[in-house]
């Protein structure tokens, strides 16, 4: 059901029709801007989806769970990913989602954002970014909110709290391409996360920004393996596309485009 639910929920966008395309200043008169994202620090992410974007001279940003098993046991690949230009940004120290919710038995209670309070949340993001930057050597940091959750506990949205902390923040999920520049809120972009699509399915969402001349910030998570997976086949192909196209997608980190947004 999970996988349904994700693949509906990408293709929503790319399926509907395209309006007028705006005239947001993209670099070098590129028709969009495309985000490569890549959350929970997983092992396929290292294995597939960094030497695919190496391959093809493309920018990416990984949202890494700083307790996560491959940030201890392959700390200096990720240093290395960062070293060749890729973003390390904030996934948090323990992925903490809301077990309230439909399908969240996995879990576990002591991560439970149902009863983790703002004050907690904003300690342990900013702890997180102190890690990252003995990793990296970085201070701007972008941050994706873990699983798309924005209440803590009482019902209180966390992300104010750490506003000043971050460039950018991913804070929902969206139906494709970004629907309008002039209404985007650096610190609410929504952000599509396909699960199981093949290249061209993908590469609908990008011709979708470029007809809106928006954005498109896709949010994977396992490549040719882990959970939420899509083929490295498909991820290929994508890549391939971008770095065939460059003069009409301007592909690169998150950071990178969020700061030229907010620039305009």
């Amino acid at each position: 059901m999970k996988t349904t639910f994700w693949i509906l929920l990408a293709l929503a966008g790319a399926a509907t029709g395209a309006g007028a395309a705006e005239t947001f200043p993209w670099p070098n008169g590129a028709k969009a801007a495309v985000s490569l994202a890549y959350d929970d620090a997983a092992d396929s992410q290292l294995d597939h989806a960094i030497p695919t974007l190496d391959k093809y001279g493309v920018k990416g940003t990984f949202y890494l769970t700083l307790s996560s098993q491959t940030i201890d046991k392959r700390l200096p690949e990720w240093r290395a990913a960062a070293q060749r230009g890729h973003e390390l940004a904030n996934h948090s120290l323990f992925h903490q989602c809301r077990r309230s919710l439909p399908e969240r038995g996995w879990v576990a209670p002591h991560r439970d954002l149902d009863t983790t309070s703002v004050a907690q949340m904003k300690d342990q993001v900013t702890l997180a970014n102190t890690m990252l930057y003995a990793i990296d050597g970085r201070r701007e940091r972008t941050f994706t909110a873990p699983c798309g959750d924005l209440l803590a506990a009482g019902g209180q949205e966390y992300l104010p709290a750490v506003h000043a902390d971050f460039v950018a923040i991913k804070a929902s999920v969206g139906r494709g391409a970004v629907p309008s520049m002039a209404k985007l809120d650096p610190y609410r972009v929504p952000v599509v996360a396909p699960v199981g699509l093949t290249g061209q399915q993908l590469i609908a969402m990008v011709k979708e920004a470029a007809d809106k001349g928006t954005m498109v910030a896709f949010t994977f998570h396992g490549i040719g393996g882990d959970h939420l997976a899509n083929s490295s086949a498909a991820h290929e192909e994508l890549v391939k596309y971008l770095a065939d196209n460059r003069k009409v997608y301007w592909t690169d980190t998150f950071l990178n485009i969020m700061k030229h947004v907010k620039a305009q």
